[in-house]
């Protein structure tokens, strides 16, 4: 079979992120876009010669084309063995296991996330390592090096394989295996939980909704929520993976997913309710009348997992990322295990759950994990409230004002300011840095600065440094603020703004969250300035 090597020409500007290259669909079906992206991982990663590798994604569109492309260059450059998820999907979490469990080099994952699907809309492409995690910035750094240098890529003149059937193929000298995408990992999440358990609180009355959004866990939540759990055919909603996600956005939050909040929010509405995102790494959970904010979601379930088997040890340590609420903190302290405080992007959990640090993990954008694999699971996230729920006998709302009762409340939001013109982003953030230091003392919306920083990250296991990780505020009554641009979109800087009020137990824990964090928001928009560099006043999404 043919070997080619074909003359490209280096990107500019186009570092991975902490979530990989995202960009839109048309620049990835550029003629050697793709190509020129994956030859230069494989020479950041030593070459491809002997390797195995895993490789699948979220069904959206150019997936499937972008898959031969890989494929074709992994044998080229030598590759032993790709194992690809039949039809070519593979959530991530699923993908991060199938990693793990055969011991594979590395895997490339094919996913924008939580962003729409189609011609026009977004793509992504990432590169996982061997321990099932996101690549850490020394390898991404390699890589976008390779990027700018890069002057040739090595390929093969084949025809595409049928990736619709289970079983081995060969290609020149690779073998490519075609697998189940759901099987190993359902059997891990059976070594997790108790499904007689859960399959006893279903059949006993229990309803739930899972919305898999057009996206990847629609086969997944299928396979283990209704073949095998016994919910009601038609407890998995929009099951049916799309290239354009349903002309939908595939993001599990109140916006995007409100049909289904309006759905379990009715007074006829089912007791549990859940949504996952694109690639299947994020959650969203509700109960009967009420929303789980992710930052209470982490927390409750570090509270409570030890009533799983797969953790019924107790948790070593909790790990969350800066901007999420300090919920789980208060956990951690009185379960007296260390709590760490990360950037965003799960590849600096990755570190702490190899030394055994940390057991569970989580964001406030929708992302919970365990030290089963390397990766955010949004379909974990929800069978673990389900075996808790099973286990405690209690609704959502009661386990949720029992843990405010118990460890007070964190009443928190996150608002996004989209497609902002990014000169005028970094500008204000600039000038924001610049004050930082005067902020302390100074009264913004009817509260007084105590401290202000630049969240800077030293990596407790290799002793690495992430800095410049987002602004951080506090007020001296306690509350926080957090501001920071987000590199999960494809035009224009995505600007976040966070806040935190944490209210005892001794305090009002049922105030509005609107209200209740008003005079955070108040507080933030005048000190950043909001209005005057982005003629912004209210944000687009609010979660």
């Amino acid at each position: 079979m043919p070997r080619l090597t074909h003359a490209c020409t280096p990107f500019d500007g186009q570092q991975p992120g902490t979530s990989g290259l995202r960009k839109k669909t048309r620049v990835f079906m550029q003629p050697g876009y793709v190509e020129t992206f994956v030859q230069s991982t494989l020479n950041a990663i030593g070459g491809a010669a002997g390797k195995t590798f895993v490789v699948g994604g979220d069904g959206r569109y150019f997936n499937a084309e972008a898959i031969q492309t890989i494929l074709r260059l992994a044998a080229a450059n030598g590759a032993a063995r790709v194992i690809v998820g039949q039809g070519g999907l593979l959530s991530t979490p699923a993908a991060s296991n199938l990693i793990r469990q055969r011991g594979a080099d590395g895997g490339l994952i094919l996913s924008a996330s939580h962003n729409p699907g189609g011609l026009d809309a977004d793509f992504g492409l990432k590169y996982n390592i061997s321990n099932g995690g996101p690549a850490p910035e020394a390898v991404t750094a390699a890589m976008y090096a390779e990027t700018r240098t890069i002057t040739e890529y090595h390929s093969l003149d084949s025809a595409d394989l049928d990736l619709t059937q289970a079983g081995e193929n060969s290609l020149d000298r690779m073998t490519v295996e075609i697998v189940d995408p759901v099987a190993e990992y359902a059997a891990l999440m059976r070594k997790l939980f108790d499904f007689d358990r859960i399959r006893a609180l279903i059949a006993g009355g229990f309803s739930l909704r899972f919305d898999a959004m057009h996206a990847v866990t629609g086969p997944y939540a299928t396979a283990i929520l209704q073949d095998e759990l016994g919910a009601p055919k038609g407890s998995v909603l929009n099951a049916v993976p799309s290239v354009d996600f349903g002309k939908g956005h595939p993001d599990p939050n109140p916006i995007w997913a409100k049909p289904l909040v309006d759905m379990v929010m009715a007074p006829d509405g089912p007791d549990f309710a859940a949504a996952s995102d694109g690639d299947g790494d994020r959650n969203m959970i509700l109960g009967k009348g009420i929303y789980v904010t992710p930052s209470d979601s982490l927390a409750v379930l570090a509270a409570n997992a030890h009533l799983v088997p797969g953790y019924a040890r107790g948790l070593v340590g909790v790990a969350r990322s800066m901007p999420t609420s300090t919920a789980a903190d208060k956990v951690a302290a009185k379960l007296g295990i260390e709590c760490f405080e990360t950037p965003t992007g799960w590849k600096f959990f990755g570190n702490l759950l190899d030394a055994g640090r940390v057991t569970l993990c989580g964001e406030e954008s929708a992302g919970t994990g365990s030290d089963h694999v390397r990766e955010k699971d949004g379909l974990w996230a929800v069978l673990l409230w389900l075996n808790i729920l099973a286990v405690r006998g209690m609704s959502v709302q009661a386990v949720l004002q029992d843990h405010w009762q118990t460890y007070g409340r964190n009443y928190y939001s996150r608002h996004d300011f989209e497609a902002i013109e990014t000169g005028a982003a970094n500008a204000m953030m600039a000038e924001l840095v610049a004050k930082l230091p005067d902020l302390p003392g100074t009264a913004a919306g009817g509260s007084v600065v105590s401290a202000a920083d630049q969240f800077c990250y030293h990596d407790p296991v290799d002793g690495s440094v992430s800095e410049n990780q987002g602004i951080r505020i506090w007020f001296e009554d306690g509350h926080r603020a957090v501001l920071r641009l987000s590199g999960t979109g494809t035009e224009g800087a995505t600007l976040r703004i966070y806040m935190d009020r944490y209210e005892p137990t001794t305090g009002d824990l049922a105030i509005d969250p609107g209200l209740a964090l008003a005079g955070i928001a108040a507080a933030v928009a005048g000190i950043s300035r909001l209005h005057a560099h982005t003629g912004r006043n209210e944000p687009d999404v609010i979660t």
